[in-house]
């Protein structure tokens, strides 16, 4: 495969139809400018951020009032304030839709179906609504959902932020510890969640999870339990402050929505860290920061258009989430899925987007490599003819992936590896519809943000060379701030520390001659063998291409006065980790990445820890392995597998 041709490349007729492209015009037309491309509207994004910023208002029709187009403090990053005196609602401009037509499409394996219209979406919103207000939900007031990837979360958010509240989630897959470390925090007011959810087929109830969470809440004022497995009325009965969803809006018919116009900076999203050190970070975000990010993102870099079939597989416990939804700002159709993406069967996605007509595929980068490792092949079995862009975040897409997807699931889409994270809620790299994608790289950096890598020095790194992600200058949805932070002590540790006035995202990262981006793992996860800083990145890309291992995960361990990598692999079904495949794997890794990337010891284990979003979590296991404590294991979906870790012959020598 040549590297360095591109995988696809838009057509002519593509480019000039994307949404990305229209914008360029309209700043042409209003500036009087000629911007020649996406590539230099990039760069007049960034030499005028408030003109750029509300010219997204305009030409996505958003409503509300920016006031004076200005950002004040704009040198300081913290600190700049965009849009000082504007005014608006976070709800108000998801809720443009009207009609018969679909808006929420819900499937939970064979298991659930539902369909709700705009208008179905609306009146539920209106109910639920007035229903908060009369449960004395108030501007400021959190409100959690405890919840699968259900229309109810959908509409609950929604009706929460229409009032001014505070919206945070988390799936019921989440542990009692878990629960309690994130909602326990914030001191939610109201508290939806449901009777259970099915996964793998099997139905999985959470009444006693509940019984053992909502004693700890003791801000919680009101309990809404969602029927889903048919034991709402049940779990409510046997639970203090409880109602089901049903008799909650049963007071209450549709009517006129109302929406509370709110300062650009106003409190819309409360989001947690998922990293295993301590309790997670409670990171606040503003409606009209997360507002203007995510249209862009969904307009320009998802090319998301009205009418559209948008689908992410996410957990309400995922940034993605929040991004998945902000999709009916544009008008499109929002399709959603919880349970198993392998169960009935490993096509169960796809068999969705033919189903449904999907025309943005979002997923992850280990769903990719899971299914080509499972032969899967697409292409041959499912027409996808309305997929036009397929989206994959959660961990680096290895450039095998890239091929796997133009090879074998569809030649002709925009395939958009994207990259950010919780920390603002959106992505600071990732697609541009109107530029080719090579393999291995991501496209490009977002509209508006300042995206450089910096060597140690803090100075930018030349194209090629390895580095910290960073953003140089202020944007509108960086976090309001972290909840418990009066002097905003961590949220400047968190950002700020390893360069004056510029953040520093954690990610270790390279720019391609093609203008792209290259993440090569989380900066605290990188290896430091002999003092050169490597990826783990690089290593899974080419482990993951040996057929008989599942999944790796690396660290670099401290031995005898260095660091050496260590590689854990779970191999497949019947493998054996002997010495033969020890050595295609150490060549493997040898001739694809450098030989400073070959392990010292490779270890199969049964397992391995990931987080609730499918992200292997390196550093829980670098702890165990020195000895040290992990905290917030509830972060994790398997933390059992942690145990695997421990005292370990094969790393004593």
């Amino acid at each position: 495969m040549d590297r360095a041709a591109p995988l696809w490349t838009p057509s002519a007729e593509r480019a000039a139809s994307a949404n990305i492209t229209a914008f360029r015009k309209f700043i042409e037309k209003r500036t009087g400018r000629t911007l020649a491309d996406s590539v230099a509207l990039h760069g007049w994004s960034l030499g005028e951020p408030a003109q750029f910023w509300a010219a997204v208002w305009d030409y996505a029709g958003l409503t509300g009032d920016l006031g004076p187009v200005e950002v004040l403090d704009g040198d300081k990053m913290p600190g700049a304030r965009f849009f000082p005196q504007g005014s608006l609602n976070f709800a108000e401009n998801l809720l443009r839709g009207e009609g018969a037509g679909d808006a929420l499409v819900f499937r939970c394996e064979d298991k659930a179906q539902m369909r709700w219209s705009w208008d179905e979406l609306r009146a539920t919103v209106s109910r639920l609504q007035q229903a908060m207000v009369a449960a004395g939900v108030t501007q400021g007031d959190r409100v959690a959902g405890l919840l699968p990837n259900i229309p109810h979360a959908v509409a609950a958010m929604l009706a929460a932020t229409s009032l001014g509240a505070v919206w945070s989630s988390a799936s019921p897959d989440f542990g009692p510890r878990g629960v309690i470390d994130r909602f326990g925090q914030i001191e939610p007011k109201l508290f939806i969640t449901c009777d259970g959810y099915w996964y793998g087929g099997k139905r999985i109830e959470i009444a006693a999870k509940l019984a053992e969470v909502l004693p700890v809440l003791a801000s919680v004022e009101k309990v809404v339990v969602v029927d889903y497995l048919g034991d709402a009325a049940k779990v409510a009965a046997g639970l203090d402050r409880a109602v089901t969803f049903e008799e909650f809006l049963a007071p209450f018919a549709a009517r006129a929505l109302t929406f509370a116009r709110l300062p650009f900076d106003h409190p819309l999203f409360i989001l947690f860290s998922s990293g295993t050190t301590g309790v997670p970070k409670c990171i606040v975000h503003r409606a009209g920061g997360v507002l203007l990010q995510l249209v862009k993102e969904h307009l320009f870099h998802a090319d998301t258009r009205p009418g559209d079939k948008v689908f992410y597989f996410t957990t309400l416990g995922w940034m993605m989430w929040n991004w998945l939804v902000a999709g009916l700002a544009a008008k499109a159709t929002l399709l959603l899925y919880d349970g198993s993406v392998f169960h009935p069967s490993p096509n169960v996605l796809f068999d969705y987007a033919d189903a449904e007509g999907m025309t943005l595929f979002g997923t992850s980068a280990k769903y990719i490599d899971a299914i080509a490792k499972a032969g899967l092949k697409p292409d041959q079995s499912h027409d996808l003819s309305s997929v036009r862009t397929m989206c994959s975040t959660g961990s680096p897409l290895a450039a095998a992936s890239f091929d796997f997807v133009y090879r074998d699931i569809k030649a002709d889409l925009h395939l958009a590896s994207i990259s950010g994270g919780t920390d603002i809620v959106s992505c600071f790299v990732l697609g541009d519809p109107t530029r080719p994608v090579y393999s291995g790289e991501i496209q490009g950096p977002g509209l508006g943000l300042a995206v450089e890598v910096w060597n140690d020095e803090g100075r930018p790194a030349a194209t090629g060379e390895k580095g910290e992600l960073v953003c140089t200058r202020p944007f509108p949805v960086m976090p309001l701030k972290f909840w418990n932070d009066p002097d905003g002590a961590k949220y400047h540790a968190a950002y700020f520390d390893r360069f004056d006035d510029v953040w520093c995202h954690g990610d270790f990262a390279e720019v391609t001659a093609h203008g792209g981006f290259i993440i090569h793992g989380r900066s605290d996860a990188t290896l430091n063998p002999g003092g050169v800083r490597i990826g783990t990145a690089e290593i899974y890309a080419q482990v993951e291409q040996i057929d008989e291992v599942a999944e790796a995960l690396a660290i670099g361990q401290q031995f005898e006065g260095d660091v050496r990598v260590v590689l854990f692999v779970r191999l497949k079904e019947g493998a054996v980790l002997d010495e033969a495949l020890e050595d295609r794997i150490r060549k493997k890794i040898r001739t694809g990445a450098t030989p400073r990337h070959v392990p010292s010891r490779i270890v199969a284990v049964a397992d391995i820890p990931r987080t609730k979003s499918g992200k292997i979590t390196e550093l829980a296991v670098r702890d165990v392995v020195h000895g040290r404590e992990v905290k917030n294991k509830e972060a994790l979906a398997n933390p059992e597998a942690l145990e695997l870790f421990r005292d370990l012959p094969q790393l004593q020598g």
